[in-house]
């Protein structure tokens, strides 16, 4: 059971695959961690039905099924898992403080996995046609299109790799773009234009995902200099129009980049020494759920290592495998 007048030794924010692993290691190496989740635990691997790149699931696996069997691995060795959402973050003296609503969690290490979420078109729909046709990574899905006709919305450079990519896979792919020239860097703009599998509709927007029962069926989209509207039969729709990490508590005390991804050194080492961070709150380019899972290792070995380090404290204590100050 939590109790806010706990002192942890780690907490761990996100319940992704790099949250959940970060716990799993934490858990076996030491006392019990805190794991707090939101209200969407597992993060974005519970909206996708199939996962098919984890490796030990030769049959595919489905990804909340994943996703619970890594919670209930974590709880196995002593994570704690608790609901909430931290409004506020004070790293200037340790332990941390965290807050949630009135209540305030102190911890000796954090490990960050709170992820990003993807970038969608805000047509109503999009979420509830998650693994029904609706996509936001080629890489995960791609292998699910063979044969069949696909839309790819966007035109930076992860919009360009994931066109290129599903040629593999897709009869034809289509990329709608809301300007007339691509985004991209020169390499993959020309690696995408010179691809005879790939067509491009330029100055035009999605207005509609079409879909039945069964899932895609098509887009509505619109061309923005003529206003005219037409139909486009596909099978599946990949949204790349990029990632918001989901960074904005650190704001002002971890160090970003540019599009507010935490910058990690030496592994998942943020600038503030204690604070890690770990699958794609810090990852831009991967995004993978195995990459994920393997930075949270490395944020739970690290922190297990700093506070292997920390000056011995009399007045830290494990009590029923839970750290915390002694009354």
């Amino acid at each position: 059971m939590t109790n806010p007048d706990m002192i942890y030794e780690t907490i761990i924010l996100g319940s992704g695959p790099a949250g959940l692993t970060a716990a799993i290691y934490a858990a076996r190496s030491r006392c019990c961690p805190l794991l707090i989740h939101g209200i969407q635990p597992g993060g974005q691997l519970t909206t996708t039905t199939a996962v098919d790149n984890f490796p030990g699931f030769p049959e595919g696996v489905d990804g909340p099924d994943l996703m619970d069997k890594m919670r209930r691995q974590a709880e196995r060795f002593g994570t704690q898992f608790i609901q909430g959402e931290v409004t506020r973050i004070d790293f200037k003296e340790r332990p941390f403080r965290l807050w949630m609503g009135d209540e305030i969690y102190r911890c000796l290490s954090l490990i960050i996995a709170t992820g990003a979420s993807p970038k969608l078109l805000d047509l109503g729909n999009e979420e509830a046609l998650y693994g029904r046709g609706v996509s936001v990574c080629a890489t995960c899905d791609g292998f699910f299109y063979r044969d069949r006709e696909v839309i790819v919305v966007g035109g930076g450079d992860t919009a360009m790799e994931e066109a290129v990519f599903l040629t593999r896979f897709a009869s034809k792919v289509t990329v709608v773009h809301r300007r007339n020239s691509l985004r991209a860097t020169p390499v993959l703009a020309e690696r995408a234009l010179t691809n005879k599998a790939i067509s491009f509709k330029w100055d035009s927007v999605v207005t509609e995902i079409l879909a039945d029962a069964s899932g895609v069926t098509g887009i509505r989209m619109k061309n923005i200099r003529t206003a005219e509207e037409s139909e486009i039969p596909c099978d599946g729709v990949f949204i790349a129009i990029g990632h918001q990490p989901n960074t904005e508590l650190f704001a002002g005390q971890l160090e970003m980049d540019d599009d507010g991804y935490l910058l990690t050194r030496n592994g998942t080492e943020t600038n503030i020494p204690g604070v890690f961070a770990a699958g794609d709150v810090q990852d831009n380019q991967f995004r993978q759920a195995v990459t994920a899972a393997g930075t949270g290792c490395m944020a739970a070995i690290q922190a297990e290592r700093f506070l292997d380090d920390l000056p011995y404290d009399p007045n830290l204590s494990c009590q029923k495998g839970v750290c915390r100050t002694k009354v």
